[in-house]
């Protein structure tokens, strides 16, 4: 694991010395979000955010702020940065009841899907969330969405006192999202994730109702913090019209180990001879072809249609109804184990962390 040493900000609140603790990473983002002397939105630093969100001071819960050395628009987010992010929950999780992400919404979805995957065992809340518009500006939803990502973290069930959302999840809005089943869809609105084909965890209004049938359940196991990603994946969208040489060149990248293939309806993909032949080369190769679905709800089956049976019979791995996010960020993770071909192939088509719906 990485060895780190970073600062811990404590926050004034107005919390009993028996209240939750929570950790707050701070890693940039809209909601943190300034303008500079050219007009320019630039994070700044969380004590300058917290001036203009004068709620927190009193939230029932104890707070500490962690924030990387340098802040990052989420759109450079690298798994290098998932993997600090894991590193530093597993150096501090003994330490603290729940965990608070605030991040960039346009990479969201892939980072909770990374720590889903980085943090197996996990027994303690790890909420995402962030904002459409950065605090301090008029019609804000950064602090509607802090405290309550805050209050989910710290959510214990009413009658047995556990870890009500024992995962990584994603808070935004008004609905809490597992982390491998997150999707960015709006950039416009706030209601900017959707839960794609899995129910949200809990729904925010006047109180926070949890769908606990839904939520995953506390493990058996001990935390463990993974760090080895595999970075060396690709994704193909096909589209119609696509080239051999458009789909040799993105098969053909050299040390190429995996790559997401975004096909049609429920796992459809061209049955030209070159296309196949494309494919087939690849999977020779060693590489592992993850059949994952356009659309954003319903699931791969291969063999259903005519064109997508040839795929099965070429070792291409169905992804049932994993998301475009979490079928990168799984493939990364799974490669990083270093299992050999076949156990790796049997890990990509389970379900790891949620990901995938019962069939």
């Amino acid at each position: 694991m990485l060895a780190l040493d970073l600062p811990l900000l404590s926050l004034p609140t107005a919390a009993a010395a028996d209240a939750r603790r929570l950790l707050v990473l701070y890693t940039g983002g809209t909601i943190g979000m300034a303008a500079n002397r050219r007009n320019e939105l630039v994070p700044m630093r969380f004590e300058k955010m917290a001036k203009q969100m004068p709620e927190l001071r009193r939230v029932p819960h104890q707070l500490a702020l962690l924030a990387p050395p340098q802040l990052i628009d989420s759109s450079n987010v690298t798994p290098a940065d998932w993997r600090l992010l894991a590193a530093l929950i597993g150096q501090h999780y003994a330490d603290f009841d729940g965990f608070v992400v605030l991040h960039g919404t346009d990479t969201m979805a892939y980072s909770a899907g990374a720590l889903s995957y980085l943090l197996e065992h996990l027994g303690k809340p790890v909420v995402f969330t962030g904002a459409q518009v950065p605090v301090g500006r008029p019609r804000s939803d950064a602090a509607r969405n802090l405290l309550t990502a805050l209050d989910v973290a710290a959510a214990c069930h009413p009658l047995a006192h556990t870890v009500r959302v024992p995962e990584v999840s994603l808070f935004f809005n008004d609905i809490l999202i597992r982390g491998t089943r997150a999707r960015k869809v709006e950039s416009q609105q706030f209601a900017a994730f959707k839960s794609e084909n899995y129910p949200p965890l809990a729904r925010a209004g006047i109180s926070l109702e949890f769908d606990d049938k839904n939520i995953r359940p506390l493990p058996a196991a001990p935390l463990h913090v993974h760090q080895h990603l595999d970075e060396r994946v690709a994704v193909l969208r096909l589209f119609p019209g696509i080239t051999e040489a458009v789909v040799a060149a993105v098969l053909g990248v050299p040390g190429l180990r995996g790559c997401v293939l975004e096909t049609y309806g429920s796992g459809d993909a061209p049955t030209a001879p070159w296309f196949l032949r494309c494919l087939e080369s690849a999977v020779g190769r060693g590489v592992l072809l993850l059949n994952v679905s356009q659309c954003e709800e319903g699931r791969v089956v291969q063999g259903h249609y005519e064109t997508s049976a040839r795929l099965a019979e070429l070792g291409v791995v169905g992804g049932d109804d994993i998301t475009p996010e979490a079928a990168v960020t799984k493939l990364m993770y799974v490669l990083g184990l270093g299992f050999d071909e076949a156990t790796t192939r049997h890990l990509l088509a389970c379900d790891l962390r949620g990901e995938i719906s019962p069939a």
